[in-house]
Protein backbone atom coordinates (compact mmCIF):
# COMPACT_ATOMS: atom_id res chain seq x y z
CA UNK A 1 0.00 0.00 0.00
CA UNK A 2 3.02 2.03 0.80
CA UNK A 3 4.79 1.38 -2.30
CA UNK A 4 0.54 2.34 -4.13
CA UNK A 5 0.96 5.63 -2.10
CA UNK A 6 4.19 6.67 -3.19
CA UNK A 7 3.68 5.73 -6.80
CA UNK A 8 0.36 8.15 -7.06
CA UNK A 9 2.57 10.94 -5.36
CA UNK A 10 4.96 10.89 -7.78
CA UNK A 11 2.65 10.35 -11.09
CA UNK A 12 0.52 13.17 -9.60
CA UNK A 13 3.64 15.50 -9.49
CA UNK A 14 4.82 14.45 -12.64
CA UNK A 15 1.64 15.41 -13.72
CA UNK A 16 1.28 18.46 -11.86
CA UNK A 17 4.65 19.81 -13.24
CA UNK A 18 3.68 18.42 -17.22
CA UNK A 19 0.34 20.75 -16.93
CA UNK A 20 1.95 23.53 -15.20
CA UNK A 21 5.27 23.83 -16.71
CA UNK A 22 8.54 24.41 -15.46
CA UNK A 23 9.33 27.31 -13.23
CA UNK A 24 11.77 30.39 -14.05
CA UNK A 25 13.50 30.87 -10.49
CA UNK A 26 16.02 33.63 -11.39
CA UNK A 27 18.23 35.27 -13.63
CA UNK A 28 18.89 32.82 -16.90
CA UNK A 29 16.14 30.54 -15.72
CA UNK A 30 15.83 27.05 -13.96
CA UNK A 31 19.20 25.37 -15.80
CA UNK A 32 20.61 29.44 -15.87
CA UNK A 33 21.28 29.15 -19.71
CA UNK A 34 18.29 31.08 -20.92
CA UNK A 35 16.23 28.20 -21.73
CA UNK A 36 13.13 26.68 -20.71
CA UNK A 37 13.14 22.94 -20.18
CA UNK A 38 9.36 23.16 -21.12
CA UNK A 39 8.44 20.97 -24.88
CA UNK A 40 4.44 21.30 -24.50
CA UNK A 41 4.32 25.02 -26.25
CA UNK A 42 2.47 26.04 -29.30
CA UNK A 43 4.94 26.75 -31.82
CA UNK A 44 2.99 27.87 -34.99
CA UNK A 45 2.17 31.35 -33.93
CA UNK A 46 0.87 32.18 -37.45
CA UNK A 47 -2.20 29.76 -37.30
CA UNK A 48 -2.74 30.57 -33.35
CA UNK A 49 -0.71 33.43 -31.73
CA UNK A 50 -0.44 33.41 -27.96
CA UNK A 51 -3.33 34.68 -25.98
CA UNK A 52 -2.88 37.50 -23.47
CA UNK A 53 -3.77 36.38 -20.13
CA UNK A 54 -3.11 39.91 -18.32
CA UNK A 55 -1.01 42.89 -18.09
CA UNK A 56 0.04 45.51 -15.47
CA UNK A 57 1.25 48.56 -14.74
CA UNK A 58 4.98 49.17 -13.87
CA UNK A 59 6.49 52.82 -12.50
CA UNK A 60 10.06 51.81 -12.55
CA UNK A 61 10.43 53.38 -16.04
CA UNK A 62 13.82 50.29 -16.21
CA UNK A 63 14.77 46.67 -16.44
CA UNK A 64 14.62 45.07 -13.87
CA UNK A 65 14.68 40.96 -15.31
CA UNK A 66 11.59 38.55 -14.39
CA UNK A 67 11.42 35.21 -11.90
CA UNK A 68 8.51 32.92 -11.76
CA UNK A 69 7.98 30.45 -8.84
CA UNK A 70 5.33 28.81 -6.95
CA UNK A 71 2.92 30.21 -9.21
CA UNK A 72 4.13 33.71 -8.34
CA UNK A 73 6.13 36.60 -10.77
CA UNK A 74 8.29 38.24 -8.70
CA UNK A 75 9.87 41.74 -10.32
CA UNK A 76 11.61 45.24 -8.62
CA UNK A 77 9.53 47.72 -9.15
CA UNK A 78 9.64 51.35 -8.06
CA UNK A 79 6.94 53.45 -6.37
CA UNK A 80 6.41 56.83 -4.41
CA UNK A 81 10.59 57.41 -4.10
CA UNK A 82 11.12 53.62 -3.07
CA UNK A 83 12.05 50.08 -4.43
CA UNK A 84 8.88 47.69 -3.77
CA UNK A 85 9.66 43.63 -4.09
CA UNK A 86 6.07 42.63 -6.22
CA UNK A 87 4.88 39.19 -5.57
CA UNK A 88 2.06 39.04 -8.36
CA UNK A 89 -0.35 36.14 -9.13
CA UNK A 90 0.62 34.46 -12.05
CA UNK A 91 -2.81 33.19 -13.12
CA UNK A 92 -4.57 36.63 -12.54
CA UNK A 93 -1.49 39.33 -12.31
CA UNK A 94 -3.08 40.64 -8.99
CA UNK A 95 0.02 41.37 -6.44
CA UNK A 96 -0.17 38.59 -4.14
CA UNK A 97 2.51 40.64 -1.70
CA UNK A 98 4.58 43.94 -1.85
CA UNK A 99 7.64 44.91 -0.01
CA UNK A 100 8.66 48.39 -0.48
CA UNK A 101 12.28 49.67 1.01
CA UNK A 102 14.26 52.36 0.86
CA UNK A 103 17.11 52.93 -1.89
CA UNK A 104 18.53 56.39 -2.29
CA UNK A 105 18.99 55.86 -5.90
CA UNK A 106 17.73 58.78 -8.62
CA UNK A 107 16.42 57.53 -11.86
CA UNK A 108 19.06 56.32 -14.21
CA UNK A 109 17.48 54.14 -17.15
CA UNK A 110 15.08 53.22 -15.02
CA UNK A 111 16.18 52.10 -11.47
CA UNK A 112 16.74 48.41 -9.96
CA UNK A 113 17.30 46.17 -13.13
CA UNK A 114 18.73 43.11 -11.09
CA UNK A 115 16.27 39.81 -11.03
CA UNK A 116 14.96 38.61 -8.42
CA UNK A 117 15.77 34.85 -7.33
CA UNK A 118 13.70 32.17 -5.12
CA UNK A 119 14.92 29.55 -3.46
CA UNK A 120 14.22 27.32 -0.65
CA UNK A 121 11.30 30.03 0.20
CA UNK A 122 13.50 32.89 0.14
CA UNK A 123 12.95 35.77 -2.21
CA UNK A 124 16.93 37.31 -3.13
CA UNK A 125 17.45 40.95 -4.45
CA UNK A 126 19.88 43.17 -5.21
CA UNK A 127 19.04 46.83 -6.22
CA UNK A 128 20.87 49.43 -7.35
CA UNK A 129 22.50 51.14 -4.44
CA UNK A 130 23.86 47.42 -3.70
CA UNK A 131 20.94 46.45 -1.06
CA UNK A 132 21.03 43.05 -0.78
CA UNK A 133 17.11 42.06 1.01
CA UNK A 134 16.39 38.23 1.82
CA UNK A 135 12.42 37.78 2.03
CA UNK A 136 9.92 35.33 2.80
CA UNK A 137 8.93 34.05 0.01
CA UNK A 138 5.35 33.39 1.22
CA UNK A 139 4.84 37.08 2.45
CA UNK A 140 7.55 39.73 1.85
CA UNK A 141 8.69 39.76 5.40
CA UNK A 142 12.43 40.95 5.35
CA UNK A 143 14.27 38.39 6.65
CA UNK A 144 17.65 39.64 6.73
CA UNK A 145 19.30 42.35 4.57
CA UNK A 146 22.47 44.37 3.70
CA UNK A 147 24.39 46.71 1.60
CA UNK A 148 27.30 45.67 -1.08
CA UNK A 149 29.16 48.87 -0.72
CA UNK A 150 28.44 49.98 3.18
CA UNK A 151 28.81 45.94 4.40
CA UNK A 152 31.42 45.04 2.55
CA UNK A 153 33.40 48.01 0.94
CA UNK A 154 31.92 47.04 -2.90
CA UNK A 155 32.54 50.15 -5.35
CA UNK A 156 29.17 51.35 -7.31
CA UNK A 157 30.16 51.42 -11.35
CA UNK A 158 28.81 54.78 -13.39
CA UNK A 159 25.12 52.61 -13.85
CA UNK A 160 25.25 51.42 -10.62
CA UNK A 161 24.85 47.85 -9.58
CA UNK A 162 23.09 45.65 -11.88
CA UNK A 163 24.35 41.86 -11.03
CA UNK A 164 21.37 39.58 -10.18
CA UNK A 165 22.20 37.47 -7.36
CA UNK A 166 23.16 33.94 -8.01
CA UNK A 167 23.07 31.33 -5.31
CA UNK A 168 25.31 27.97 -5.04
CA UNK A 169 24.23 25.54 -2.82
CA UNK A 170 24.25 27.20 0.90
CA UNK A 171 26.47 30.08 -0.80
CA UNK A 172 25.27 33.38 -1.91
CA UNK A 173 27.41 34.51 -4.54
CA UNK A 174 27.42 38.47 -5.85
CA UNK A 175 29.78 40.83 -6.91
CA UNK A 176 30.15 43.94 -5.07
CA UNK A 177 33.60 44.62 -6.44
CA UNK A 178 36.74 46.19 -4.53
CA UNK A 179 40.29 46.20 -3.74
CA UNK A 180 39.66 42.78 -1.01
CA UNK A 181 38.73 40.91 -3.99
CA UNK A 182 35.52 41.61 -6.71
CA UNK A 183 33.30 38.31 -5.69
CA UNK A 184 31.19 37.77 -2.36
CA UNK A 185 30.05 34.74 -1.23
CA UNK A 186 27.47 34.96 1.93
CA UNK A 187 25.67 32.39 4.07
CA UNK A 188 22.14 32.27 2.05
CA UNK A 189 20.30 31.96 5.13
CA UNK A 190 21.76 34.92 7.52
CA UNK A 191 23.56 36.86 5.25
CA UNK A 192 26.93 36.33 7.16
CA UNK A 193 30.38 36.31 5.08
CA UNK A 194 31.63 33.10 4.43
CA UNK A 195 34.55 34.36 1.82
CA UNK A 196 35.83 37.51 -0.36
CA UNK A 197 37.84 36.41 -3.03
CA UNK A 198 39.11 37.00 -6.70
CA UNK A 199 41.21 39.64 -8.22
CA UNK A 200 40.66 42.87 -7.26
CA UNK A 201 38.85 44.77 -9.86
CA UNK A 202 35.30 47.23 -10.38
CA UNK A 203 32.05 45.31 -10.58
CA UNK A 204 30.75 45.25 -14.06
CA UNK A 205 27.55 44.84 -15.02
CA UNK A 206 27.68 40.77 -15.14
CA UNK A 207 26.00 38.19 -13.48
CA UNK A 208 28.31 35.29 -12.67
CA UNK A 209 27.62 31.45 -13.26
CA UNK A 210 28.87 28.54 -11.40
CA UNK A 211 30.55 25.96 -13.32
CA UNK A 212 33.22 23.07 -13.55
CA UNK A 213 36.10 24.49 -16.03
CA UNK A 214 39.24 22.88 -16.94
CA UNK A 215 38.51 20.29 -13.84
CA UNK A 216 37.99 22.88 -11.30
CA UNK A 217 34.13 23.96 -9.11
CA UNK A 218 34.23 27.86 -10.15
CA UNK A 219 32.22 31.01 -10.29
CA UNK A 220 32.63 32.64 -13.90
CA UNK A 221 32.87 36.75 -13.31
CA UNK A 222 32.75 39.04 -15.87
CA UNK A 223 33.63 42.06 -14.23
CA UNK A 224 34.54 46.09 -15.32
CA UNK A 225 37.80 44.84 -16.96
CA UNK A 226 38.47 41.20 -17.26
CA UNK A 227 36.73 37.53 -17.22
CA UNK A 228 37.96 35.87 -13.95
CA UNK A 229 37.82 32.42 -13.11
CA UNK A 230 37.30 32.38 -8.82
CA UNK A 231 37.62 29.15 -6.96
CA UNK A 232 34.30 27.88 -5.68
CA UNK A 233 34.97 26.50 -1.79
CA UNK A 234 37.43 29.19 -1.04
CA UNK A 235 36.99 32.94 -3.29
CA UNK A 236 40.60 32.35 -4.77
CA UNK A 237 41.44 33.68 -8.18
CA UNK A 238 42.29 31.41 -10.30
CA UNK A 239 42.82 32.73 -13.74
CA UNK A 240 42.45 36.13 -15.51
CA UNK A 241 41.91 37.54 -18.68
CA UNK A 242 41.59 41.57 -19.84
CA UNK A 243 38.45 42.20 -21.57
CA UNK A 244 38.51 46.35 -21.22
CA UNK A 245 35.00 48.17 -23.02
CA UNK A 246 34.21 51.58 -23.32
CA UNK A 247 32.81 53.29 -20.22
CA UNK A 248 33.50 49.91 -18.55
CA UNK A 249 30.21 48.04 -19.42
CA UNK A 250 30.72 44.24 -19.51
CA UNK A 251 26.59 43.47 -19.07
CA UNK A 252 26.01 40.40 -20.70
CA UNK A 253 26.67 36.86 -18.78
CA UNK A 254 29.59 34.47 -19.71
CA UNK A 255 28.23 31.49 -21.46
CA UNK A 256 30.17 28.13 -20.44
CA UNK A 257 30.53 26.26 -24.15
CA UNK A 258 32.64 23.37 -23.26
CA UNK A 259 34.71 21.97 -20.20
CA UNK A 260 37.27 24.43 -20.54
CA UNK A 261 35.83 26.94 -22.89
CA UNK A 262 34.45 30.54 -21.99
CA UNK A 263 31.92 32.78 -24.41
CA UNK A 264 32.24 36.78 -23.40
CA UNK A 265 30.81 39.61 -25.77
CA UNK A 266 29.95 43.14 -24.58
CA UNK A 267 28.97 46.10 -26.76
CA UNK A 268 30.25 49.61 -27.57
CA UNK A 269 31.85 47.75 -30.72
CA UNK A 270 34.32 45.15 -28.60
CA UNK A 271 32.79 42.50 -29.91
CA UNK A 272 33.33 38.48 -28.49
CA UNK A 273 35.74 35.67 -27.94
CA UNK A 274 36.17 32.65 -26.59
CA UNK A 275 38.36 32.07 -23.76
CA UNK A 276 40.35 28.68 -23.51
CA UNK A 277 41.04 27.80 -19.61
CA UNK A 278 43.91 25.50 -18.37
CA UNK A 279 45.11 24.87 -15.22
CA UNK A 280 47.83 27.40 -15.27
CA UNK A 281 45.63 30.18 -16.89
CA UNK A 282 43.27 30.73 -19.97
CA UNK A 283 43.70 32.92 -23.24
CA UNK A 284 42.00 34.18 -26.07
CA UNK A 285 41.09 31.04 -28.39
CA UNK A 286 39.37 33.61 -30.97
CA UNK A 287 38.04 37.08 -31.16
CA UNK A 288 35.99 38.99 -34.09
CA UNK A 289 32.67 41.03 -33.52
CA UNK A 290 29.91 39.14 -35.00
CA UNK A 291 28.33 39.81 -31.56
CA UNK A 292 28.61 43.18 -29.49
CA UNK A 293 25.82 42.78 -26.99
CA UNK A 294 25.34 45.56 -25.34
CA UNK A 295 24.07 43.60 -22.06
CA UNK A 296 21.84 40.42 -23.33
CA UNK A 297 22.82 36.91 -22.95
CA UNK A 298 23.24 34.63 -26.30
CA UNK A 299 21.48 31.58 -25.73
CA UNK A 300 24.09 28.16 -26.16
CA UNK A 301 22.20 25.30 -28.31
CA UNK A 302 23.52 22.56 -30.00
CA UNK A 303 27.26 24.34 -30.53
CA UNK A 304 26.00 27.67 -31.74
CA UNK A 305 25.06 30.79 -29.83
CA UNK A 306 22.08 32.45 -30.64
CA UNK A 307 21.50 36.27 -29.25
CA UNK A 308 21.19 39.89 -30.17
CA UNK A 309 24.04 42.43 -31.41
CA UNK A 310 24.81 46.01 -32.10
CA UNK A 311 23.23 47.23 -34.60
CA UNK A 312 20.06 45.27 -33.92
CA UNK A 313 20.25 41.81 -35.41
CA UNK A 314 19.44 38.41 -34.18
CA UNK A 315 22.44 36.24 -34.63
CA UNK A 316 23.24 32.60 -35.18
CA UNK A 317 27.05 32.05 -34.48
CA UNK A 318 28.89 28.82 -34.64
CA UNK A 319 30.89 28.88 -30.90
CA UNK A 320 33.70 26.88 -31.74
CA UNK A 321 34.73 29.53 -35.04
CA UNK A 322 33.33 32.53 -34.08
CA UNK A 323 31.86 32.82 -38.07
CA UNK A 324 28.44 34.03 -38.46
CA UNK A 325 25.85 30.98 -39.30
CA UNK A 326 22.93 33.09 -40.17
CA UNK A 327 21.42 36.84 -38.89
CA UNK A 328 18.20 38.92 -39.70
CA UNK A 329 17.63 42.35 -38.44
CA UNK A 330 15.31 44.24 -36.97
CA UNK A 331 15.78 43.25 -33.29
CA UNK A 332 17.69 46.23 -31.51
CA UNK A 333 18.87 45.64 -28.20
CA UNK A 334 15.97 43.29 -26.84
CA UNK A 335 16.63 39.70 -24.94
CA UNK A 336 16.16 36.41 -25.74
CA UNK A 337 14.77 32.83 -23.95
CA UNK A 338 14.94 29.62 -25.32
CA UNK A 339 12.30 27.04 -25.27
CA UNK A 340 11.80 23.44 -26.88
CA UNK A 341 14.30 24.21 -29.63
CA UNK A 342 13.06 27.82 -30.21
CA UNK A 343 14.22 31.28 -29.65
CA UNK A 344 11.75 33.67 -28.21
CA UNK A 345 12.83 36.74 -29.34
CA UNK A 346 12.05 40.44 -27.55
CA UNK A 347 12.54 43.67 -30.67
CA UNK A 348 14.23 46.18 -28.46
CA UNK A 349 12.18 49.33 -29.15
CA UNK A 350 9.01 48.17 -30.19
CA UNK A 351 8.36 44.88 -27.57
CA UNK A 352 6.98 43.05 -30.43
CA UNK A 353 7.60 39.30 -29.21
CA UNK A 354 9.33 36.74 -31.87
CA UNK A 355 9.39 33.21 -32.01
CA UNK A 356 12.30 31.93 -34.09
CA UNK A 357 13.48 28.05 -34.78
CA UNK A 358 16.95 27.71 -33.16
CA UNK A 359 18.22 25.55 -35.82
CA UNK A 360 21.52 26.08 -38.32
CA UNK A 361 19.80 26.10 -41.47
CA UNK A 362 18.78 29.93 -41.70
CA UNK A 363 16.48 31.89 -39.95
CA UNK A 364 13.00 31.00 -40.11
CA UNK A 365 10.34 32.88 -38.33
CA UNK A 366 7.38 31.15 -36.76
CA UNK A 367 5.54 33.93 -35.94
CA UNK A 368 5.42 37.12 -34.06
CA UNK A 369 2.80 39.23 -31.47
CA UNK A 370 2.80 43.03 -30.70
CA UNK A 371 3.33 42.32 -27.06
CA UNK A 372 3.16 46.42 -26.06
CA UNK A 373 1.33 48.39 -29.08
CA UNK A 374 2.63 51.30 -26.84
CA UNK A 375 5.88 50.73 -26.90
CA UNK A 376 8.18 53.18 -28.48
CA UNK A 377 11.34 53.27 -26.23
CA UNK A 378 13.17 50.39 -24.48
CA UNK A 379 12.35 46.78 -24.49
CA UNK A 380 15.87 45.41 -23.43
CA UNK A 381 15.14 42.78 -20.54
CA UNK A 382 14.51 39.60 -21.78
CA UNK A 383 11.57 37.83 -21.98
CA UNK A 384 11.03 34.70 -19.86
CA UNK A 385 9.09 31.32 -20.54
CA UNK A 386 7.85 29.71 -17.65
CA UNK A 387 4.23 27.55 -16.41
CA UNK A 388 3.54 27.43 -20.35
CA UNK A 389 3.75 30.85 -20.74
CA UNK A 390 5.75 33.99 -21.94
CA UNK A 391 6.25 36.82 -19.27
CA UNK A 392 7.71 40.19 -21.42
CA UNK A 393 8.00 43.51 -19.73
CA UNK A 394 8.99 47.19 -21.64
CA UNK A 395 9.00 50.32 -19.73
CA UNK A 396 5.45 50.41 -18.77
CA UNK A 397 4.07 47.35 -18.01
CA UNK A 398 4.63 43.74 -17.55
CA UNK A 399 2.20 41.22 -19.65
CA UNK A 400 1.80 37.44 -19.49
CA UNK A 401 0.96 35.17 -22.57
CA UNK A 402 -0.35 31.80 -22.89
CA UNK A 403 2.18 29.30 -25.31
CA UNK A 404 0.37 26.10 -24.18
Amino acid sequence: MRRSVLLSCACLALLTAICLGAEWPGWRGPNKDGISPETAINKDWKAKPPKELWRVALSDGGHAGLAVSGGKLFIIDHQAGKDVVRAIDAATGKDAWTCPYDDKSKDNYGFSRATPLVDGGRVYTVSMMGNVLCLNEKDGKVVWQKNLVKDFGGELPGWQMACSPMIDGEKLILVPGGRAGAVLALKKDTGALIWRGGAADKPGYSTPVAATVAGKKQYVVLTSSMLQGVQASDGKALWSVSWKTQYDVNAPTPVVTGPDTVFITSGYGRGCALVKVKADGASIAWENKNIQSHFNTPLFFDGRLYGTTDPGDLVCLDAKTGDNVWRKGGFEKGGVAGVAGCVVAQVGNRGTLVLVEMAPAGYKELGRIEAFPNCHERAWSPPIVAEGKVFARDLKEVACFDIK
